[in-house]
């Protein structure tokens, strides 16, 4: 038995695996989003540009840095509309990876989906960037944390 890499807790075969080999359509925003991560994993890159909306599909080439990335896994945040009578939706996620020698990243986005013929496809993402981080203790001539690039005790130090 083996586990969907999409975080479902389904067997592959019984989640995204029917998706990637085109016997099924994905029947929501979020059972996309979920086959293209498991895509990214298995290095289905044919699967993630034959997803991507004809407006917003990237070349050939968008793939060549991926032999450095590992997939670590997949957290669904919020689904807003997606469903199975809508045309439209976004899901907010959080995909997590090892490059190289690295250690595990995240990368946060909102992503916009359509439905066109009956078929969803992957619009495009907004990235939701982390806050800065605070630490316990700035140094008073130390950057500010807040990424003003200012010196701490010229900014936030004063407020």
């Amino acid at each position: 038995m083996k586990i969907c890499h999409c975080g479902s807790d389904h067997e592959f075969d019984q989640c995204c695996g029917p998706f990637l080999s085109g016997k099924k359509q994905p029947p929501t925003a979020e059972a996309l989003m979920r086959s293209r991560y498991s895509a990214y994993v298995v290095e289905d890159y044919a699967y993630v540009l034959r997803t991507c909306h004809e407006s917003s599909r990237p070349g050939d080439d968008e793939f060549d840095d991926q032999a450095s990335v590992k997939w670590t896994g997949l957290e669904i945040i919020e689904t807003e509309a997606g469903g199975e009578g809508d045309d439209d939706g976004t899901v907010e996620f959080i995909a997590r990876y090892q490059a190289s020698g690295g250690g595990i990243l995240g990368m946060h986005e909102k992503g916009s989906f359509v439905r066109e013929d009956g078929q969803w496809f992957y619009l495009d993402g907004d990235l939701i960037k982390a806050p800065p981080v605070r630490s316990a203790k700035v140094g008073r001539n130390e950057p500010c944390p807040c990424g003003s690039g200012k010196k701490y005790k010229k900014c936030c130090l004063k407020k």
